[in-house]
């Protein structure tokens, strides 16, 4: 099944800490790759001794989280015999992705140039901060920084209340998932030119590009958006609202769900109202109109709002935590929730795959891999394929 899977044939070196080259490189493994975690030597990745809990072992769930289907080896990119090994390993790579900060992988002899050198077909992957130019280059990657300074921060939180920012690192995981996005188109470019490329994503540019409705509202109306709540820009009501015993959120987006919502709360009166006549004029006196629908909505339940709601079209739901939601029954029927043998831990809970391909399914070929767990391995393969000296065989 493995040699069936999208990116069989592909290798893939993860030469990459914490959270952002590491899940571009695990979704790319996902996907059939034959992905190498290159890691230094004594602590590896520092995020296998993040997060300040653990399971059984020494690796925290943070890595755990991020690293399956990848094979370990040890390199001392600053000792000579350790670089050439990773050169021999460059010649046989497809993808190289690297998260230091500008000019660290050049100053270790593994920038794009030298690698480019020794294989033109190398696609490289360098996700930073901020990218590699510009007057911010240089500024420490940091996902909070990337909100803060892409203007993300500036239009979430409750108005008038101090700066929160998305607990969900989306400057992280976002430029993991443009960059796996460049990967892959950029594998495709290469079968009509035959040269790989050099692709950047950052932080920072990952949460300004999500950015599309603050954006448009800043372009729009002159206006720097500000922050909502869980209100939304474009549509009103929107939002969560209190019941008798607990929020619940609801969707009138468009006339017809607007006049649906009225009848299920009995009040068709607020359509005549000119202040929320369509829905340009809701989204401009949203606060007045939620103000008026908070008396109905705190009479019931949010079960009875939620079950009324759907029966009417509207779109409606409870708010979970993490707990209700990962057990739901929709949670499972997705398959969203899988148990990971692992050599450590004997299994440990992750989350499954968000995207499911029907022919080519995918599945956990290696659990996160122990520090240099692989390391023999690998150069074995090196060495069969002439590489390395059959002495570069060490355990």
């Amino acid at each position: 099944m493995t040699d069936a899977l999208p990116l069989a044939g592909i290798r893939v070196l993860d030469v990459s800490q914490v959270m952002a080259g590491p899940f571009c490189c695990m979704l790319l493994g996902d996907m059939g790759a034959d992905v190498i975690k290159v890691e230094p030597p004594v602590v590896g990745d520092s995020s296998r001794r993040s997060m300040g809990f653990r399971l059984k072992g020494d690796d925290s769930p943070g890595f755990l989280a991020l690293n399956r289907n990848k094979r370990s080896i040890v390199l001392d990119l600053k000792a000579a015999e350790d670089r050439d090994t990773f050169y021999a390993l460059a010649k046989t790579a497809d993808v190289v992705v690297e998260n230091g900060r500008p000019g660290v992988a050049d100053r270790l002899g593994i920038g794009y140039d030298t690698l480019h050198a020794l294989n033109p077909r190398l696609i490289y992957a360098s996700i930073s901060g901020f990218g590699p130019g510009g007057p911010w280059a240089m500024r420490p990657g940091y996902d909070l920084i990337a909100q803060a300074m892409s203007g993300l921060m500036s239009a979430v939180g409750m108005p008038d209340q101090e700066p929160v920012k998305n607990t969900t690192p989306v400057g992280d995981l976002g430029s993991a998932l443009f960059a796996a996005y460049g990967i892959l188109s950029a594998l495709i470019g290469r079968e009509r030119t035959g040269e790989g490329q050099f692709i950047t994503a950052s932080l920072f540019e990952a949460a300004l590009g999500l950015s599309i409705w603050e954006t448009a509202e800043l372009w729009g109306t002159g206006k720097s958006p500000k922050p909502l709540g869980s209100a939304n820009r474009m549509s009103a009501p929107y939002q969560a609202v209190q019941a008798s015993d607990g929020y619940f959120v609801f969707a009138a987006a468009n006339q017809k769900l607007w006049l649906s919502l009225l009848g299920v709360i009995g009040r068709p009166e607020l359509n005549d109202d000119p202040r929320f006549a369509d829905n340009s004029a809701r989204v401009a006196n949203a606060r007045q109109l939620i103000e008026l629908l908070r008396p109905t909505f705190a009479e019931r339940p949010a079960n009875h709002w939620v079950e009324a709601l759907l029966a009417a079209g509207v779109p409606s739901g409870p708010i979970y935590n993490y707990e209700q939601s990962l057990a739901s029954e929709h949670t499972r029927a997705r398959a969203m929730v899988q148990d990971i043998p692992h050599p450590v831990e004997g299994s440990f809970k992750a989350l499954g795959f968000p995207v499911k391909l029907s022919a080519t399914p995918q599945s956990v070929r290696y659990p996160p891999p122990l520090l240099d767990q692989h390391g023999a391995e690998i150069r074995r393969e090196l060495a069969e394929r002439g590489l390395l000296p059959a002495t570069a065989d060490r355990a």
